[in-house]
């Protein structure tokens, strides 16, 4: 009889344990994903039939309802060949970051992660009349809304932006021109960030750009969707249907001419080496800055471009950290050793503000 008082005593006090003593990944698991959607003014007007609704979803650490502590936030342009939501529902973010959190790698942020995609792909992250004023919905309401609606510390020091390859332009765009917004970058194999190893004119079929019926008609070769949405972008016409661009070339038989006043138009407020010497005190403000890209790229264009693009940076004297690693196309990104959890999320550690209190 003793010995059975003492075996439901023992159990009484186990079960009272796991209760008050949960264990330490107890609390990872509690972490939440938010889907939200925000119906912007900034579309109102496009011509290629952009959404005004933009979705998102939103990365809430552990605790963050019992607790009245603000975070920083980590704004996440990923590449646009996938969903705004891929890397939390293919690749396990979520897991990552309680994981990450857990350990100590980083503390505890919210991260954004929204679609900034037109029909043709990328949106390019840049005002224009023809797919919709990107910019200003980021900026002007993308991060009020977050600042509005979550436990945010909002301002520039505890506000970063990353992306992955078209995201990786945006970021840099985005911190070169709204440094007093986002504090610190990241951008993962950015792409558009110079001249390449071959032209750009030399990637998009000009012959099918020029006798096509509807945007659809060029979802047969990819980089001529990729470099219609660049002219979109930075070389719209809305009086142009129907891709609503001023082509910087054409074929006349087997030869390509090159219209010079548009190309000198495109390079100078597409590419980001373009944009240093009017940016380079805005990049000089900011906590931090990092790129990287990879060895083996199956496009060595933008390994040869981001090569040149920190060289541009140092001759202007900005401070930067640039890593080319061994690896190909974002193989090596995701995981749980994967470069967001090894490089990523550490470099928002070092340079994010997590206390309110902190200078």
């Amino acid at each position: 009889m003793i010995a059975t008082c003492v075996r439901i005593g023992l159990l009484f006090t186990l079960l009272l344990t796991s209760v008050s003593a949960p264990p330490a990944f107890a609390e990872a698991a509690k972490s939440q994903l938010v889907s939200r959607e925000l119906q912007s003014a900034n579309f109102a007007q496009n011509k290629i039939g952009v959404s005004p609704v933009r979705k998102m979803v939103v990365y809430l650490p552990a605790g963050y309802d019992d607790s009245s502590k603000r975070y920083p936030v980590i704004y996440f342009l990923p590449t646009p060949s996938q969903s705004y939501r891929a890397d939390f529902d293919q690749r396990g973010a979520q897991g990552i970051f309680d994981r990450a959190i857990a350990a100590g790698v980083i503390g505890k942020f919210i991260l954004v992660s929204v679609d900034m995609t037109t029909p043709l792909g990328s949106s390019w992250y840049v005002n224009s009349p023809v797919t919709g004023n990107w910019e200003d919905f980021m900026v002007e309401e993308l991060v009020p809304y977050i600042d509005a609606n979550f436990k945010t510390l909002p301002t520039r020091d505890s506000r970063g932006i990353a992306g992955v390859l078209m995201g990786g332009h945006g970021a840099i765009r985005f911190g070169m021109r709204h440094p007093d917004v986002f504090g610190s970058v990241y951008a993962m194999q950015p792409v558009g960030t110079g001249s390449g190893v071959q032209i750009m004119h030399s990637r998009p079929n000009w012959d099918l750009l020029v006798n096509a019926k509807s945007l659809d008609d060029l979802k047969v070769d990819s980089f001529s969707t990729i470099f219609t949405a660049i002219f979109q972008a930075h070389l719209p016409n809305p009086d142009k249907p129907p891709l609503f661009v001023d082509l910087p070339a054409h074929k006349d038989g087997n030869q390509l001419v090159i219209d010079s006043k548009l190309t000198d138009r495109l390079r100078s407020t597409f590419l980001l080496e373009s944009l240093i010497p009017q940016y380079a005190d805005d990049l000089k403000s900011l906590r931090g800055f990092k790129f990287d890209w990879a060895r083996s790229d199956p496009i060595q264009d933008h390994v040869y471009a981001n090569q040149a693009f920190t060289h541009k940076l140092n001759e202007f004297g900005i401070v930067h950290e640039a890593e080319e690693y061994n690896g190909a196309w974002a193989e090596t990104n995701w995981g749980n050793d994967g470069r967001v959890y090894t490089e990523f999320l550490p470099f928002f550690q070092r340079h994010l503000v997590f206390d309110e209190n902190d200078k």
